[in-house]
């Protein structure tokens, strides 16, 4: 599973973004095996200082899920790989599915930087109570008791050491999420006004994201207000569940079921019958040149204007996301999700990109990939206001500091965000969660908050060919994550001989938390393996919570051309793979050549993508 180059794109509007950063300094990050403490913990605080530029490797944008032995002892081949690296939806136009293919890493990226993943933490985990661990995930870290965040508290008159630019105040986002939803999703401030956020419910990504490997996860979004307003300027909620609505439909490519809508004051054809009537839906209908998809209220005409853009496939600019990655906590038996944040997670996108300019892009980099397939991405400069991806977005993101309160990320632990948000086949617009939101049929249509509803009882995704796709990454994968670490989901769902229980599956055609939640005994294992990590600060070599030394990972990638083999016969398709006739409208980038019986290999940099 190698890193598969991302898009750069030509035009010069972005923002100082990090793929232009200049080359870093590394540090020796230690012999592959070696723990924190056998490295020196005094190097990972000199890495964790925000000024610092020194990395201790310099591909911390490939992410340690690719570094998985993808044959085992016994001969069998595992591909965990698909799940990020397919035959992508345009205009997503990295289609990276022969990435299944090999371990092309570039020199400096196969020796295995992420030393956490071997560490033996067993005797600590041991150590620790339940009742310590269960106090601690139920400390929140977020929140004042007032109901305002604590970080913007403390950005408002910002550290010393915060301040990167020296200039007295804060230049990134300032936190202004208030975890307050009502019935429709929408998040409140403690005097009941809107912050703009909404909460949506979505198929968490098939192996690392289950709650079972270590976190519960939400995600929220928010467009600008011109989204949130109508024509004259007035602020509409309604409007702005519509607006959203649309955006489901282009995201998702699908019709959104929506309430009873008079479309003759809008001004907007939303079911796509040809005459002004009352919708009920909105129909997919995006064909250019004709362009029959438009916002409504005040974004239709700044869209009219050309100061806002709607295209298939992609956010419109000013978007904004928040994701929150957290502990899990038990409660009457059942693993939750817990107050304590390990992390929280921000995208906005900063500019727009067309389609005709991500495609050149993505030939462009693959053609430059190509003649240098060794060299590594520049990480950019210690960023306040987090990192570029290359293709209009930045992200940024606070984490736990060795007292559990929330602090900025360093430049490196940024560069691990960047790995996944670019340059992989499985993204929309750089996002994972808005394509995977559930549909308008289910539980409030979707727009719900994992506190307002567990997993239980919500029925399995299904691919493109019919499949149940948690089943589907089982059976290829032959575990539950990509280190085949959770021995709790090979007990469950897999025979002794590896063969997947029939049983087990068809009990997750109908409840996926058989399969994403783990028992009350592993939720706490995790999460005191987690803390351990936090209180060494020791990011830069994993944020995995690994119960005991993996054994499933290579520790070095053997040097050599060929790149080693996964093992892989054919690349498998992506949950979605075969949709895309049905997507009129997209460009399609050119076919690439390949010898006979076997897929194109995608040239290999590691400069601007990570793979999962």
């Amino acid at each position: 599973m190698s890193p598969r180059p991302a898009l750069l794109p030509l035009l010069i509007f972005l923002f100082a973004c990090a793929c232009r950063g200049s080359e870093s300094k590394v540090a020796d990050a230690g012999a592959p095996g070696a723990s924190p403490q056998d490295a020196g913990l005094a190097h990972l605080e000199r890495r964790n200082e925000l000024r610092t530029e020194e990395l201790s490797h310099r591909t911390p944008y490939i992410p340690p899920q690719c570094y998985t032995k993808t044959k085992d002892e016994k001969g069998r081949t595992h591909n965990p790989c698909f799940v990020c690296h397919q035959g992508s939806i345009p205009p997503n136009y990295i289609d990276d599915a022969a990435v299944q293919l090999d371990f092309a890493f570039p020199a400096l990226a196969r020796r295995n930087p992420w030393t956490n993943l071997f560490v033996d933490r067993r005797a600590a985990i041991a150590a620790t109570s339940d009742e310590e661990i269960l106090a601690y995930v139920r400390q929140g870290n977020y929140l004042a008791p007032d109901g305002t965040p604590l970080l913007a508290r403390t950005l408002q008159k910002v550290p010393a050491e915060w301040d990167l630019d020296h200039d007295g105040r804060w230049g990134g986002w300032t936190p202004d999420v208030a975890f307050s939803f009502d019935e429709r999703g929408f998040d409140h401030l403690p005097d009941g006004s809107l912050t703009g956020w909404r909460t949506f419910a979505y198929y968490p990504f098939p192996g690392t994201f289950w709650p079972t490997n270590g976190s519960f996860g939400d995600v929220l979004i928010r467009l600008p207000e011109a989204f949130r307003q109508d024509e004259s300027g007035k602020a509409d909620l309604d409007l702005y569940a519509l607006n959203l609505a649309i955006l489901e439909s282009l995201v998702a490519r699908r019709d959104v079921a929506i309430s009873p809508t008079p479309e003759a004051r809008l001004g907007v054809d939303l079911d796509g019958d040809g005459r002004m009537g009352t919708a009920r839906q909105v129909k997919f209908t995006w064909a250019p040149p004709q362009r029959t998809m438009s916002w409504v209220g005040r974004a239709r005409l700044m869209q009219q204007e050309g100061s806002l853009h709607l295209a298939a496939g992609l956010f419109p600019e000013g978007t904004e996301f928040a994701h929150t990655v957290r502990y899990l906590d038990v409660v009457d038996g059942k693993p939750r999700m817990a107050a304590r944040l390990k992390e929280l997670r921000y995208m906005v996108k900063k500019g727009w990109v067309s389609y005709g300019t991500l495609m050149q892009a993505a030939g462009r980099e693959a053609f430059e990939a190509e003649q240098s397939p060794d060299k590594t991405r520049g990480i950019g400069g210690p960023s306040e206001q987090g990192l570029g991806n290359g293709v209009g977005w930045r992200l940024q993101g606070f984490i736990e500091d060795a007292q559990g309160q929330l602090r900025p990320q360093t430049r490196e632990e940024h560069a691990f965000c960047i790995g996944c948000h670019s340059g992989v086949g499985a993204t929309d617009d750089s996002v994972f969660s808005f394509g995977r939101k559930l549909p308008a049929s289910e539980f409030r249509a979707g727009w719900f908050h994992a506190s307002q509803r567990g997993l239980e009882g919500q029925r399995e995704p299904v691919r493109a060919d019919g499949r149940g796709e948690y089943a589907y990454y089982l059976e290829h994968n032959g575990a539950g994550d990509e280190l085949r670490a959770n021995t709790e989901v090979l007990e469950r769902f897999f025979t002794a001989d590896g063969a997947l229980r029939p049983e087990a599956t068809e009990a997750l055609r109908t409840d996926i938390s058989t399969l994403l939640l783990p028992s009350p005994a592993r939720a706490l294992q995790l999460d005191k393996a987690y803390r351990l990590i936090v209180r060494e600060q020791s990011y830069v070599r994993g944020r995995d919570a690994i119960l005991e030394p993996a054994a499933q990972v290579h520790r070095e990638i053997p040097p050599g051309e060929p790149a080693l083999e996964t093992g892989v016969g054919d690349p498998l398709p992506g949950p979605r793979e075969g949709t895309v006739t049905r997507y009129p409208g997209l460009p399609m980038a050119g076919a690439r050549t390949a010898s006979p019986g076997k897929p194109p290999r995608a040239p290999q940099s590691g400069r601007l993508a990570g793979s999962r």
